[in-house]
């Protein structure tokens, strides 16, 4: 089974940025849609971005011109680049390798990490 492993969350001021990353040990992202969803407790888990194998950029309208999403195939990683950075943007993150992709260009299936918390400060 494979286990996506986040990192790069922390605490920031309002204003600030953070770099999360998504590895994949032992496992290949090359051929599958990458994303980046977000969730607090008693909250559904919410889409935030994602990058199909070829490139294309996919973002939420709350983080859209605010937030980028990479990858580099050759090294199994994912990032989100997260600038601009508002309370609101509190949750943990979570990458997802899309086992399908849905009529928006978006992960509708996903393998899961443990998540990467991030904290807003105003």
């Amino acid at each position: 089974q494979v286990q996506l492993e986040e990192s790069g969350g922390g605490l920031v001021q309002a204003g600030g940025s953070l770099r999360l990353s998504c590895t994949a040990p032992g496992r290949t992202v090359s051929n599958y849609i990458m994303g980046w969803f977000r969730q607090n407790p008693g909250k559904e888990r919410e889409f935030v971005a994602s990058m199909s194998w070829s490139g294309t950029p996919n973002y939420a309208d709350a983080v859209k011109g605010r937030f980028a999403i990479s990858r580099d195939n050759a090294k199994n990683t994912v990032y989100l680049q997260i600038n601009s950075l508002r309370p609101e943007d509190t949750a943990v993150y979570y990458c997802c390798r899309g086992r399908s992709t849905g009529a928006a260009g978006r992960p509708t299936t996903c393998d899961w990490g443990q998540g990467t918390a991030v904290t807003v400060s105003s």
